[in-house]
């Protein structure tokens, strides 16, 4: 199993956010949002500022995909 980010992706389209905004406001590294990006691990309190930040829950920025 594997993690997918593509929840996060469309939910900054729905917010009219782009990357960059969401690294500025959460306060995380450019480095991590590449990881992001490519569907890598990221530690849960970088998962718990992004929610905090678009005003979501876990589950509206990720899922598992087997």
């Amino acid at each position: 199993m594997r993690i997918s980010y593509n929840k996060l992706w469309y939910k900054l389209i729905e917010k009219n956010m782009t990357r960059e905004q969401l690294r500025i406001k959460s306060g995380v590294s450019s480095n991590t949002i590449a990881k992001l990006g490519r569907g890598e691990n990221v530690t849960t309190t970088v998962l718990l500022k992004i929610c905090i930040i678009l005003d979501c829950g876990i589950e509206d920025i990720l899922e598992t995909i087997k």
